[in-house]
């Protein structure tokens, strides 16, 4: 990029401190940690709005390739914090309602959207918008004592929340979808696998270092091509399949257009292992 529009268009995460949930920087891997365990990792009106800045932020980041979505404590989350979220959602005006879940709903959005791959490391509660994030990750890794629950109608909520009757049944299909969203039951580790919404399942022990381990490996990766896959994943749900192929004709032909492709030809032609670097 050149200089004249790179000041416009990246920006870097050096010294990012947040201050409603954990951030660190391993390599090209970024790790969130939602810090909380005493009350099992849940969310808060701040710290919604400050995921939600953070992901759209990364659009603009060059330096981190993917992401690493965890708790701590042996929880991964267990939604809205009952009494900083739910006990003041029950006193507010519509007006104040539908911002707060629009904003809910912009955190997902900023996830979908931003160009890194994210790993979500999944044990023990997740919950409510828990199991949304968990949702809107593009991988999941988690343990079999993971016990994830769309339990909206539990309190009385439409189990539409955040755009799961949108994405939660092309990850496990409607009719499991439908199980979920009107019981609110909670979905096992191994259950978890089997329905595909876990990818992988692994020891508790063992989660973070495999999640972060995949997602280093997907940073490791052509970036630019990984940004444009997570991309047509997420657009081709609207169209149909001749726009979709057409679709990824013009994506695929601007890949071959990257410093990635070239290399990656050239390192095959030598026998070697090829780097990438994103463009």
């Amino acid at each position: 990029m050149t200089p004249h529009l790179a000041s416009g268009n990246r920006q870097t995460l050096a010294g990012f401190a947040p201050q409603h949930f954990g951030w660190q920087q391993q390599g090209a891997v970024g790790v969130v940690t939602l810090d909380r365990p005493e009350r099992k990792n849940p969310l808060t009106f701040e710290s919604y709005a400050e995921l939600r800045d953070l992901f759209r932020r990364l659009a603009y980041v060059d330096e981190v390739g993917a992401i690493v979505l965890h708790g701590s404590g042996g929880n991964f989350c267990s939604g809205g914090d009952v009494h900083e979220i739910i006990g003041p959602l029950t006193g507010m005006a519509m007006p104040d309602l539908l911002a707060f879940t629009r904003m809910t709903g912009d955190l997902v959005k900023a996830m979908r959207a931003c160009p890194q791959p994210i790993v979500a490391a999944i044990d023990g509660v997740c919950a409510g918008a828990g199991a949304i994030l968990a949702m809107a990750s593009d991988l999941r890794v988690g343990t079999a004592r993971s016990k994830t629950a769309f339990l909206f109608t539990r309190v009385g909520l439409a189990g539409c929340d955040m755009g799961a009757c949108a994405m939660l049944p092309r990850i496990v299909g409607q009719g499991r979808a439908s199980d979920l969203l009107y019981t609110g039951r909670s979905l096992g580790g191994d259950e978890a696998l089997a329905w595909g919404f876990l990818n992988r399942l692994v020891a508790p022990e063992q989660l973070l270092a495999e999640a972060t381990a995949w997602a280093a490996e997907i940073a490791a990766g052509p970036g630019f091509a990984h940004a444009m896959t997570k991309r047509m994943l997420h657009q081709e749900w609207s169209m149909g399949v001749d726009e979709a192929i057409e679709a990824e004709a013009q994506a695929q032909a601007i890949c071959m257009m990257t410093g990635d492709f070239h290399r990656a030809y050239e390192a095959f032609v030598a026998k070697q292992k090829p780097v990438f670097k994103g463009d």
